[in-house]
């Protein structure tokens, strides 16, 4: 049995994972590089062991020391979150060798998902939609522009081993597709070490939809239904929902079943999810597994009641799935927004700076994953999410509201966050309806970007403001009506019927 667990990770992913060990009775051991030693989840943690420097090259990513921390603070397995080496084969490997259990699929099941060109073979051989497309591209221009021809265009070139939008280009025409494949092919090799590129039909219109899969080391492989991320900038999710508000309860019997057959087709195990792209008339096309935790994994939890980090230490453990999937059933609709420490207002450009004041949002249906507080300090290192606010209700409609006002309770001072933007989306026509694609941002530009009346600086102003002009007034009382032993500040907010928060 798993008694003590090492969590290769950070921020919210980190704290979220060390809340179910605790639940478990499971000890938990947190690593952290020299500016996270006071982040939430080395203080949430039984144990924590510095890993290195800034960089996550030199301590998130830094396989032998988290090995060698592994092995001097007596853990059984590692929880690699997700990000870093979460979808790494060599680490899983190297853990396994090393005696402890990783918690997550098999090497090669990682191997053979993280290579997109061989997941797409992989998948026409079980019998599952992949979006028209090519092998790998060569430096031939006349043959790469003949299978774009043959595809058709619009056409978009991604990087085999990539993510992340890293690597991507649309090409409209073919005069484009040279200098768009030497491009992706630049940016693949920087950011993956790798710059094998392939090319795929472009989907006018397309929705990003993902199913969660669970399987186990018994031959079982159940789904947890879908989710839409079709709320994107840059290529990367913001907003996501379940169940999709697009596709019918035809399309997502279908659809599932084809994530249970994709999962099957490399014997996966453990918490996983299949990615397809769907066009405007339903036909669904796998895009990629990603073999690991998502980010937006709480709103599956919160439809289905399913704790996915216990079921993925469970199956670590080497137990069957405890549920056949007619017992896995949906129940309500929840939103899930990622708060990002990023400017919208200037490219989504991500910010750092120290934590001035937060007030985390509450009530029913709300629930916070986050790792910083006041004074927390956010660098520059990392990947700018700080918070992730999920909501759930019985309705759509319920939801929706209720994540306006959990966005609206939401504050955080000392650095641009992109909590307003994310309020304006939730007030937009096309989401409000879920009339929405992957264009949504860009079809919504005018209205998403447009300034606000009061930014967070002025909410900063009012709130100093505020306290410098009651300070005053407390000083005065103090001194001239020394006999009073009421509260000034009371008094101050009946008066003025100020409350700055």
């Amino acid at each position: 049995m798993i008694k003590k667990i090492l969590v290769a990770n950070r921020g919210e992913i980190a704290v979220r994972i060390i809340r179910s060990c605790r639940e478990s009775g499971i000890k938990s051991v947190a690593i952290y590089s020299q500016p996270d030693r006071s982040s939430m989840h080395v203080r949430y943690a039984d144990e924590a062991w510095s890993v290195g420097p800034g960089p996550s090259g030199q301590s998130y990513l830094n396989i032998p020391k988290i090995l060698e921390i592994a092995k001097n603070s007596g853990v059984d397995a590692i929880h690699p979150g997700y990000g870093f080496l979460s979808e790494n084969a060599e680490f899983a490997e190297r853990v396994r060798k090393a005696g402890l259990i990783f918690i997550g699929p098999e090497a090669d099941a990682v191997r053979a998902m993280g290579d997109k060109m061989k997941a797409r073979e992989l998948m026409i051989k079980a019998g599952v939609p992949v979006v028209p497309g090519s092998d790998k591209l060569t430096d031939n221009e006349s043959e790469n522009l003949r299978i774009a021809d043959e595809i058709g265009f619009p056409v978009m070139i991604k990087a085999s081993a990539g993510g992340g939008g890293k690597g991507m280009r649309l090409v409209e025409k073919a005069g484009d597709l040279a200098a768009a494949i030497k491009r992706a092919k630049s940016e693949a090799l920087n950011a993956f070490g790798d710059d094998s590129v392939y090319m795929e039909k472009y989907l006018k219109s397309p929705h990003h939809i993902e199913v969660q899969v669970l399987g186990d080391n018994h031959g079982n492989i159940i789904h947890l239904f879908e989710r839409e991320c079709s709320v994107q900038r840059r290529h990367q999710k913001i907003v996501e929902e379940t169940p999709s508000p697009f596709i019918s309860d035809e399309i997502r019997e279908k659809m599932t079943k084809q994530a249970v057959a994709a999962a099957a087709s490399v014997n996966y195990t453990g918490a996983g999810t299949v990615e397809f792209l769907v066009d405007a008339d339903m036909n669904f096309y796998f895009l990629e597994m990603n073999t690991r935790l998502q980010v937006e994994h709480p709103i599956t939890e919160r439809t289905t009641g399913v704790d996915l980090v216990k079921a993925q230490i469970r199956i670590a453990n080497g137990d069957p799935l405890p549920w056949k999937q007619e017992e896995i059933r949906k129940s309500g609709h929840a939103i899930e927004c990622r708060i990002y420490a990023e400017d919208p207002e200037r490219n989504f450009m991500p910010g750092a700076g120290t934590v001035l004041h937060i007030t985390e949002p509450l009530g029913l249906g709300v629930r916070t994953d986050g790792y910083i507080y006041e004074g927390y300090e956010i660098t520059v290192f990392y990947d700018p999410l700080i918070s992730k606010l999920i909501v759930w209700a019985q309705t759509r409609e319920e939801a929706v509201q209720r994540m306006k006002r959990a966005l609206y309770e939401y504050k955080i001072t000392g650095v641009k966050t992109n909590i307003q933007f994310l309020e304006r989306i939730m007030k937009t026509p096309d989401f409000v309806d879920g009339k929405y694609d992957t264009h949504f941002i860009a079809s919504n530009e005018d209205y998403l970007m447009q300034g606000d009346e009061c930014t967070g600086e002025c909410e900063d102003l009012a709130m100093i403001m505020a306290y410098i002009e009651h300070q005053s007034h407390t000083d005065k009382r103090l001194r001239f009506n020394t006999h009073n032993r009421k509260s000034n500040w009371k008094e101050y907010g009946r008066i003025h019927r100020f409350n700055p928060f």
